[in-house]
Order: structure tokens, then C-alpha cells, then sequence
């Protein structure tokens, strides 16, 4: 087996979005042709609601998958379908905007406000599909607790164990994955996917050395294995691989398409009212 090490670090970097959402911007449009299929992540940890109550008000999505995790905290949600609920602390919310779709994410004021969004690129197969939520709930979420590790396994699989949710479109590992000082994490990686972790907290290093830290995201080079061990005051981070697309890529805000004739339409359907569609 080969170890992939790391190949690039990038900082995520401090940002306001919504109606005022104070977050880390960790990934974005310049990060694209190295972290395909994943687009943008958004992590946030805040102990002052004034960071985060004014959320994200209806807002529009096309063409992509959005992936919301919640270590700590309570955001409630509802969607152009008629959905509404909440995403709880250890819970987490796929939604696949498709076609089109209008909704609302308002986090509640909480002792702590900590978790991520992902945006995961949808195939341009697959622009257009039915848009759909699917909730998970802090329970159906398994926990693998082993040699100073405690692995959470969102989607993908971890030690033979599935996750609580099977994509539908792209086959991607998401995992939450909390070390003691000095634990290793292990984690067979397919040899062409793109594999990531964003450290929430703390830091580790790969065997060759190469060490990453609290709101870096660590792009892993080629290879089958991700082997991490953490450092002295261990590592708290979320771990993603799933293979690229290869695919053009044409955004615009909150819509992603391939092509800017399709970003015309959508933001033409828009304003005349026919972006969503039955």
C-alpha cells in the first residue's frame, strides 16, 4: 500500500455570508481543479450567537449537494418542498438542490455554535435531478471508538462499518474523527480519489512529517492509505475522499453548473419566476 502524505495546505480564512454569518471560509472557487468534487466548505465554532443568529435566509441552489454537520448546536431549516426540521448537535442534513431549489438555514442561539457545510459538485448528468433533503439524526449516525480514536461515520465506510447515509450521486467518505494526543487514524483511500481532512482543533502529521493544524485543510498527494497520528493535544477534524469529476465548472454564487449559458438560464428563471420546477 502506498501513503499518500500531504500536498497542500489551505488556510481557511475568516468571512461574513448570509445575512451576516461570521465563519471560516476554508474552501473555495480557487480551490476547485485540486479539491474536485468538493467546492466550498464552510466551518464554524462560536460561543457568541451574535456570530450566527441572523443565518441564511431563503436563498436559492442549482446543481449542487450541500452536506451540514453539527458537533455543537441547533439549526433550523425548511425548503420550497414544504420540509422544515432541524439539524441537532451530531446530526447532519444532505440536500440535493438539483434542479432548483429555495431555502433557509437560521441557527439558534446555543452555548456553542460548532460544525461545517459542504458543497459537493453534482455531475452534469445529474444537474437537474430531483431536488430532495435527507435528515440525519445524531443516532443513526455509527461511532467506531478504538485506540485513542472515536470515528464518526457520516457517509463512506470506516473498519467495514457503513455510514448512516449512501449518496446518491457521488460515492463520497465523510467522517468525523476525534484523536487522543498521540492516536492514529488509518483509512484506506480508492488510488484516484481526492481525500481531505479540515482540522477543527489541534493538529497531526503524516509519517513522512508533514504536519497540519486547527483551520487548515490538509489535500492528501496519490496513494491508497491516509495515515494521520496527532499531535499533543490530539486532533479533531472531519475526513472526505470521492472521485473527481473532470468536469467544467461554471459558478455563480449559489448556483453551479458547466457551462455559463446554463448560469444565464437559471439566474434568467429566477426573475421570471420558473427556477423551480415540479
Amino acid at each position: 500500500m502506498k501513503e499518500r502524505t500531504i500536498r497542500k495546505i489551505v488556510n481557511g480564512v475568516s468571512a461574513v455570508d448570509g445575512a451576516g454569518v461570521r465563519l471560516v471560509r476554508v474552501l473555495s472557487r480557487p480551490d476547485v481543479p485540486d479539491f474536485d468534487p468538493f467546492l466550498m466548505l464552510d466551518a464554524f465554532d462560536s460561543t457568541d450567537p451574535a456570530d450566527y443568529v441572523k443565518g441564511f435566509p431563503w436563498h436559492p441552489h442549482r446543481g449542487i449537494e450541500t452536506i451540514t454537520y453539527l458537533i455543537a448546536g441547533r439549526i433550523e431549516h425548511g425548503d420550497s418542498l414544504g420540509n422544515r426540521g432541524a439539524i441537532e448537535a451530531g446530526g447532519s442534513q444532505w440536500m440535493t438542490a438539483g434542479s432548483g431549489i429555495l431555502h433557509q438555514e437560521m441557527p439558534k442561539a446555543s452555548p456553542r455554535m460548532l460544525g461545517a457545510q459542504l458543497w459537493l459538485n453534482l455531475p452534469a448528468k445529474d444537474k437537474m435531478t430531483r431536488p430532495q433533503y435527507r435528515d440525519v439524526d445524531p443516532e443513526s449516525v455509527p461511532v467506531v471508538s478504538a485506540d485513542g480514536a472515536i470515528v464518526r461515520i457520516l457517509s463512506g465506510t470506516y473498519r467495514v462499518r457503513q455510514g448512516a447515509l449512501v449518496p446518491d450521486y457521488v460515492k463520497m467518505t465523510w467522517l468525523d474523527v476525534e484523536l487522543a494526543p498521540g492516536a492514529t487514524f488509518t483509512q484506506p483511500v480508492g488510488t484516484d480519489e481526492t481525500a481531505f481532512s479540515y482540522l477543527f482543533a489541534g493538529s497531526f502529521e503524516t509519517p513522512d512529517g508533514k504536519r497540519a493544524k486547527a483551520r487548515d485543510a490538509a489535500l492528501f498527494s496519490n496513494g491508497d492509505v491516509v495515515t494521520v497520528t496527532a499531535g499533543g493535544e490530539g486532533a479533531r477534524f472531519l475526513h472526505g475522499s470521492a472521485l473527481p469529476l473532470h468536469e467544467p465548472v461554471a459558478w455563480g454564487g449559489p448556483i453551479v453548473m458547466n457551462t455559463r449559458e446554463e448560469l444565464r438560464k437559471a439566474f434568467e428563471e429566477l426573475d421570471r419566476g420558473t427556477f423551480l420546477k415540479s
